[in-house]
């Protein structure tokens, strides 16, 4: 029975990319064991119950065998069609690689290699958190693992690696890692790129590793499993030795990666494993099996932490509600909470962000996050100590520099669900962390990334640390909020929208150097996007543009032209994806289409086109200097400002 059950799997996987001509059966016909073990005997889900909290997680994080995952779904009783099946990488709820929000029992958006492990780590890591602060004796209210199956791409991802060193240091002893390990990939054998040695690899990073001789041997892999499971100290990566293409003439070579095995390997594949069914055929047993051993064992266990939970809620009452208000994302930041801020007249709006975080976190206790070591710096730091082996309730994490696990592990906190997840590095590194923060849009998911030293004004630390194009590249994510505050006020609205948002990741830029707090900057005119932060007094002769602290250049400017005749607009406008998300009426009332409109900001003009041909920007790499020479080296100066807005002007 066991055997028709694996071969289930297998054949949907061969079926359905057989009929796309398109997809990589290779680890569904090698790995389909393993799953199927995990699934069968080990994985704590309801299918009913999604979002059960306390359920166990998978990740498939060689995302390109989505087959795999949506075969064992379906057969588990998931709202995964034979249809869906049969319209695998065509328009529908079974893409390529699996997506999270779109399909049934995905818990991350794993195409790219190495960042469904590094999310899973982000996972683990909330488990683990969570536990601290509400389990009591006698009430293990959250307790689940965290399982993933990766392949060789993996793991020689630098984000994966970034992310296990992490994991290790963390002691996050419930992520159970298996590695199907084939020795082959896209372009041959592993040995053509890789010879690491996994085990001392591993071993040196503080994980046990642990390793199955035979994938198909189920009985070894249970064992394996369960050993990984009493090490409560170390995670465990478990290397299952299988074969890519198991069962066909391609079985162990690379030409079992990534295309169909056709028809007539099909049947040679039937023969071998005694599958007498025509394609998308499933024996009635196979269904009986999965759903007596997942679909009903996991409801079995769900009655029973709801019990448990009753019981809990009744002794505990103050905890549960608390648990509740993790898990509500309905949350609406009162802005009278900063009443008391004492702030600067002039103050880097990174200061700003960090005494604004330092207030969201005394009122919400389920922020976590931290800094890539620059915590001193960003100011992006969590409260109640720091996150470690020993102290699990903190809420700082220090994600050491590993920018591109930091960005994949909170996109993973905030899967998780229950906790609100940020992360702070330096603008400029924002080139690391894209990938994450892409997968964070697409996913829909409401991580925060805060970056600091968002311009040239870095000075001396020179072009290598000076963002440029950085703000276009985000700006041009779908879906992703990027936030440039001009001062204080705006900074703290950020925060707000961050907090509240639901739907959309979002970036908050700031300043290393002082800012002036404006008088007219508003936390409502931030939520729109763009608005007027000063309103020209008689004749509207054109309207300056800008965001973070080149509105304050702006007003400075529109001040000095005033005195040569200019009646000038300031325009505030911290987040292009909020503005252009406002009414056409509203957009029409802030720019006119009458008026001319300079923009304003110093890093690459590329994005301000859409609402201005005339853009005062910088177009090329930055210098090592103090602040105020490598402006005037690089032209961006008030004096030059002028200049170019009465050139436009007079045009």
């Amino acid at each position: 029975m066991k055997n028709l059950a694996i071969n289930a799997v297998r054949f949907l996987g061969v079926d359905a990319i057989n009929r796309a001509n398109s997809g990589h059966p290779g680890i569904v016909l090698g790995a389909a064991p393993m799953a199927f073990q995990l699934f069968t005997e080990n994985l704590n889900i309801d299918i009913k119950k999604e979002d059960w909290i306390n359920r166990d997680r998978f990740i498939l994080s060689a995302g390109h065998g989505s087959m795999l995952l949506y075969a064992l779904n379906h057969l588990s009783g998931y709202p995964i069609s034979l249809e869906d099946l049969k319209n695998f990488r065509q328009i529908g709820i079974t893409p390529g690689h699996p997506e999270y929000g779109h399909t049934a029992g995905v818990e991350t958006t794993s195409g790219p290699l190495g960042q469904g492990i590094s999310n899973a780590v982000g996972m683990a890591l909330a488990e683990s958190h969570l536990a601290a602060v509400f389990n009591k004796e006698g009430f293990p209210i959250i307790n689940h693992h965290t399982y993933v199956i990766c392949g060789d791409g993996d793991l020689q991802e630098g984000v994966a690696m970034e992310s296990a060193s992490l994991a290790g240091h963390l002691g996050l002893g419930k992520l159970i890692v298996l590695f199907d390990s084939n020795d082959i990939q896209l372009d041959g054998k592993v040995s053509l790129a890789n010879s690491d040695d996994i085990k001392s690899k591993f071993g040196s990073m503080h994980w046990q590793y642990l390793k199955v001789a035979d994938g198909n041997d189920i009985a070894s892999v249970q064992k394996a499993l369960n050993k990984a499971k009493k090490d409560i100290n170390r995670p465990t990566i478990i290397e299952v030795k299988t074969q890519i293409g198991f069962g066909t003439e391609l079985e162990g070579t690379s030409k079992a990666h990534g295309a169909p095995i056709g028809e007539a390997q099909r049947d040679i594949l039937k023969d071998r494993l005694n599958w007498d069914y025509a394609p998308f055929e499933v024996p009635q047993e196979a269904y009986s099996y999965y759903r007596k051993r997942v679909f009903l064992r996991g409801q079995r266990v769900r009655r029973k932490w709801n019990n448990l939970l009753a019981a809990y809620k009744e002794q505990y009452p103050n905890d549960f509600d608390l648990l509740s208000q993790y898990y509500d994302q309905d949350i609406h930041v009162d802005l009278s909470l900063f009443s008391d801020l004492v702030l600067a007249d002039k103050e880097a709006t990174r200061s700003v962000s960090g005494k604004t975080l330092n207030i969201l976190s005394k009122t919400y206790p389920n922020i976590i996050g931290g800094s890539a070591d620059l915590t001193s710096s960003t100011k992006a730091k969590g409260a109640d100590g720091d996150f470690s082996a020993e102290h699990r309730i903190g809420r700082n994490i220090n994600f050491g520099v590993r920018e591109h696990a930091m960005a994949a592990i909170t996109n993973g906190i905030v899967l998780h669900g229950g906790l609100k997840a940020f992360s702070g590095g330096f603008f400029v590194f924002s080139d690391y962390m894209k990938p994450s923060i892409r997968l964070a849009a697409i996913m829909n998911i409401p991580s925060i990334f805060v970056f600091t030293h968002d311009s040239v004004g870095v000075g001396e630390d020179g072009p290598t640390h000076q963002p440029i194009e950085q703000l276009a590249g985000l700006r041009a994510i779908p879906n992703l909020n990027v936030i440039r505050p001009a001062d204080a006020r705006e900074t703290i609205a950020a925060w707000k929208v961050a907090i509240e948002s639901k739907t959309t990741p979002t970036v908050i830029v700031l300043t290393r150097q002082g800012v002036k707090n404006q008088e007219n900057t508003s936390f409502e005119g931030l939520e729109n996007g763009a608005y007027v932060c000063q309103y020209e007094e008689n004749e509207l002769h054109g309207i300056l543009i800008a965001a973070g602290s080149e509105v304050g250049l702006a007003l400075e400017a529109q001040k000095s032209l005033k005195t040569k005749g200019y009646d000038l607009r300031v325009v505030s406008m911290p987040s292009m994806f909020m503005f252009d998300q406002s009414s056409k009426k509203y957009q029409k009332s802030v720019l006119p289409g009458r008026a001319k409109k300079i923009a304003i900001e110093m890093g690459s003009s590329m994005p301000w086109y859409k609402y201005s041909k005339n853009v005062f920007g910088i177009d090329r790499f930055g210098v090592s200097a103090p602040i105020n020479q490598a402006l005037e080296a690089l032209g961006f100066t008030k004096e030059a400002l002028e200049v170019y807005i009465e050139k436009v002007l007079k045009a």
